[in-house]
């Protein structure tokens, strides 16, 4: 008897779709409301009106695709390659109350260059999209060319692309926590000192992982040092970046009841993130 095949990242994420949105909720986790909401706010805000068409690449659960709408994007393409995914979406976008008419939802795989070739037929009066976001998502994807060739051809002139990433130095180089225990020898106070060891960093395997603690099925992180993440964006020399974070967790945030929770490493970012625009040279 054969045993049974492993499954492909998509069918991956179509398992955990419903334990995942659970999990992270509606409206996002600790992770989204303290690193990830705040640095997208800082690299779009201005982006974001009434007129802007907005593109969010693997949605999950539609979290950021409902907060481009808040905060007064006028319409929002939301794409995942997950059905299972893009279904829970839809649901949190009408329960959500989100009005019909600025959003809409379609399956996207952003490793197939027909998938991504057919975003080009969203087109408005000859406008595709001033804004293109793909949020906590590219370390679970195994090809970044096809969405980076695509780029170009789908942001509107002075329209940016943003992502954010688990970072590649502290996460998904599969680094160990390290936590010691000491007493201060002045005031006998207990001194807790986190860091992480990373032995591996340019040449990582792909690995199983978990996004949330419990989930029924584990997911595949691609890790890529961070030279080659963003050259894959940069090497043609259609976008250039203007902006990147690397967002921590503050002593606002640590967790005392798990000594180990990665929000109490807060010297240690959790996530980069970067923006890329159309490249303009004035002496062409």
């Amino acid at each position: 008897m054969s045993e049974p095949s492993e499954p492909t990242p998509v069918q991956a994420w179509d398992s955990i779709a419903s334990f995942w949105d659970e999990a992270i909720t509606p409206g996002g986790n600790k992770y989204f409301h303290r690193l990830q909401a705040p640095c997208l706010h800082r690299f779009l805000a201005k982006h974001l009106h009434r007129d802007a068409r907005c593109l969010d690449l693997a949605t999950g659960n539609g979290v950021v695709a409902r907060w481009m709408l808040d905060r007064g994007a006028g319409w929002v393409l939301a794409t995942d390659a997950s059905g299972e995914m893009l279904e829970i979406a839809k649901h949190n976008f009408a329960s959500g109350g989100c009005d019909p008419k600025r959003f809409t939802c379609h399956r996207t795989d952003v490793t197939s260059e027909q998938d991504m070739g057919a975003l080009e037929e969203f087109h408005w009066h000859g406008r595709l999209f001033d804004v293109i976001v793909i949020n906590m998502a590219l370390m679970d994807i195994e090809r970044l060319d096809v969405l980076a060739a695509a780029l170009p051809r789908l942001l509107d002139p002075g329209g940016v692309f943003v992502a954010t990433v688990l970072h590649p130095v502290f996460f998904t180089s599969n680094a160990t926590k390290s936590i010691s225990i000491s007493f201060d020898p002045a005031t006998g106070e207990q001194v807790t000192t986190r860091s992480k060891v990373i032995t591996e960093y340019l040449d990582v395997a792909p690995a199983k992982g978990i996004a949330c603690p419990s989930q029924p099925v584990k997911q595949t992180y691609y890790h890529r040092p961070i030279h080659e993440l963003l050259s894959t964006f940069l090497k043609d020399g259609k976008l250039v970046m203007d902006a990147i974070e690397e967002p921590a967790f503050t002593e606002d945030d640590c967790d005392e009841r798990r000594v180990e929770s990665s929000t109490n490493f807060t010297q240690l970012p959790a996530l980069l993130a970067f923006r890329l625009k159309h490249r303009v040279d004035k002496f062409e």
